[in-house]
């Protein structure tokens, strides 16, 4: 099982033996995919499930507006339509907790497990700047490297500002132009300059190496964790 699905919980047949069967498959493939360490998306979409689990367990509303409807026809006086839960009852609910109380803890630990190797691999990361650092950070080049491989990941690397009806945040995109080779000509200020003879809008970009001492999936783990490490860095 490589996904859970959003609303695995009220999905189908509503059995504590079952969920569970369902669950520890789930997590049996998560703790595979953390021994390849291979964090993401993995562990975004623990944490999406255990917050999901958690607002079931405070409000047991969210359980009931879950289930699938009967569309009953229109209210005309309060103008809108009215819907009848297709299958609900007291014994349905005591299942149901049953399942959250046994998932939430099941997940918090894979959570934790995750952010462990997180935390480990980010500490052993470094950045740095390459040559002069300019003022404006928002955009410029991430170039990423390994310990034991002359292989070099430049990325274009630009910081956004995301907007909501609650809250706004910072988020960061990364693109992979190229993948150059390190050699003694082939340095990371010259890797720098070829890039401002290329891309001639940043004239004087801020670029940064990032590198990890361990061989790492690209993908799934350095490239998350090089995201967080430079939007860190710039903001």
């Amino acid at each position: 099982m490589k996904t859970l699905s959003e609303n695995w919980i009220t999905e189908g047949w509503i059995d504590f033996e079952y969920k569970k069967y369902i669950l520890l498959a789930y997590l049996q493939h998560v703790e595979n995919q953390f021994k390849e360490v291979k964090l993401y998306p993995p562990l975004a979409e623990l944490i999406q499930h255990y917050s999901k689990l958690k607002t079931f367990s405070e409000n047991k509303e969210n359980l009931k507006s879950s289930f699938p409807k009967l569309l009953q026809g229109p209210d005309l006086q309060q103008m809108k339509l009215r819907y009848k839960p297709l299958v609900f009852d007291d014994e349905l609910m005591k299942q149901l907790e049953e399942i959250v109380s046994y998932s939430l803890p099941q997940i918090k630990k894979a959570i934790e497990e995750g952010k462990t190797i997180y935390d480990f691999l980010e500490q052993e990361m470094s950045i740095e700047p390459v040559g002069l650092s300019p003022i404006y950070q928002k955009e410029g080049y991430a170039l990423l490297s390994f310990e034991k491989s002359k292989e070099i990941y430049v990325y274009r690397y630009k910081v956004n500002l995301f907007q909501t009806s609650l809250d706004s945040f910072k988020g960061i995109m990364m693109q992979l132009i190229q993948k150059v080779r390190k050699s003694i000509s082939q340095t990371f200020e010259q890797i720098k300059l070829d890039l401002i003879k290329t891309y001639k809008e940043l004239p004087n970009p801020a670029t940064y190496r990032i590198h990890s001492p361990h061989a790492i999936p690209l993908q799934e783990s350095f490239l998350p964790i090089s995201k967080r490490l430079l939007l860190k860095t710039v903001e």
